[in-house]
């Protein structure tokens, strides 16, 4: 564990309203920066308050949850703003597989952030704050296979869908990697900022060097309201309107993957429904078009029963039906055996909670870890029992470029 203003005493912690800061990425130093933007608002933050390493198991979150209490419930906390996110916040990333070491959560030591018209600024401590220094581009981008060769992976694919048709199980997501060098070291803060701009529906986060833009909102928590978007069955952007029309079609019509969808739909309905007084699941998805790729996507809401946090969803939630498969526990062992990685943060919960348990988290996609001059890209897609191991290299291979596009430009 590292904290670093101590854990024996409290976090001294002041959030006051501030007038319009412009673009929320710009005001942040080149050193572990951390996000949450979408459409231009949510939170950025810099420096670090408190910081622990959660321990891997099936009892992480509840480990996690009990930190949090300890650091957010003790904090002196002058908050002039009281809305979701102002006061002490941590920031977390949890590896997808709980066996895996990886999981961390941060409280900054400022945050800066602007929703529904208001901005606020949150420190904690009097240490002064980091300044802000120029951009530096990476340079040239060199790739090299990651874990598994496009071949091994197309071929792990067709084992999958063999043992689907054989009944051992209805769906699993496999993962692929893609290593990549860059000229000089990679600023995070580029890559965030490249991302929200190009890509903003999408949610762009920054934690403890795992950056990316996921469309896929596992969990927002809001007082009792609660919100999850499901994201199962894709389909490249065409190369023309027409194209992309058909294209779109023809994923709403596909049997495959309204079977997907509907798989990681029971899930969600079959998780979250102990925890709510009311839940409300679509009978039909809607298609969420990105600048790469087309989604099947399900709105759900709902209303907790109990005030659990968003961090206690989070533990209900993950691993979900569109990152690992049905039945789940199935599909985590054959992914565990033919995958043939450590997905470390991908695919894993993303996002941020603040001490009264409301917050946002999403579902770690279309991201990478970021060390130096060297990045580690991941994508992947749901295996079915019909699925074509060329056409699953095609899709990863088109959610590679949301990363590219981003080291890049």
């Amino acid at each position: 564990m590292s904290v670093a203003l101590g854990t024996t005493r409290p976090l001294p912690v002041r959030t006051t309203p501030v007038g319009d800061p412009g673009d929320l990425l710009a005001s942040l130093p080149r050193s572990a920066p951390y996000a949450w933007i979408r459409h231009g608002e949510g939170l950025v933050g810099w420096g670090e308050a408190a910081r622990v390493a959660v321990p891997p198991g099936p009892h992480r979150f509840a480990w996690a949850r009990e930190w949090l209490a300890d650091i957010l419930g003790e904090a002196h906390v002058d908050d002039a703003v009281n809305t979701p996110g102002s006061g002490p916040v941590a920031f977390g990333s949890f590896t997808f597989d709980e066996s895996s070491p990886g999981s961390v959560l941060t409280v900054p030591q400022a945050i800066l952030a602007r929703r529904g018209g208001r901005a606020w600024l949150t420190t904690i401590g009097d240490t002064p704050l980091e300044t802000f220094t120029p951009i530096r581009d990476p340079g040239h981008i060199s790739y090299g296979d990651g874990s598994l060769t496009a071949p091994e992976w197309e071929h792990v694919v067709a084992r999958a869908a063999a043992r689907i048709r054989d009944g051992e199980l209805e769906k699993v997501v496999l993962a692929r990697d893609l290593l990549a060098t860059a000229e000089h070291p990679i600023d995070i803060r580029l890559l965030l900022t490249r991302l929200a701009h190009r890509y903003p529906d999408c949610y762009t986060f920054s934690v403890a060097g795992l950056v990316g833009a996921t469309p896929e909102l596992l969990i927002r928590r809001t007082g009792q309201e609660i919100e999850s978007l499901v994201l199962a069955g894709t389909t490249p952007r065409g190369s023309s309107a027409a194209d992309d029309l058909a294209r779109g079609a023809a994923l709403f019509a596909s049997e495959k993957d309204r079977h997907e969808h509907e798989c990681a739909i029971a899930s969600v309905r079959q998780t979250l429904a102990p925890l709510c007084a009311s839940l409300h699941t679509p009978d039909e998805p809607e298609l969420l078009v990105l600048p790469n790729v087309q989604h099947l996507a399900s709105h759900v809401v709902g209303r907790l029963a109990d005030g659990a946090s968003v961090l206690d969803v989070v533990a209900a939630m993950h691993p979900t039906a569109a990152v690992g498969g049905t039945p789940t526990a199935t599909a985590i062992d054959v992914i565990r055996e033919l995958e043939g990685m450590d997905r470390a943060g991908y695919a894993g919960p993303v996002g941020w909670i603040d001490a009264h348990g409301d917050g946002e988290w999403g579902i770690a996609l279309r991201s990478g870890l970021i060390s130096g001059r060297r990045a580690r890209l991941f994508a992947g897609g749901g295996i079915m029992g019909n699925s074509d191991p060329a056409s699953e290299l095609a899709e990863a291979q088109a959610k590679f470029r949301v990363m590219q596009y981003a080291l890049e430009g």
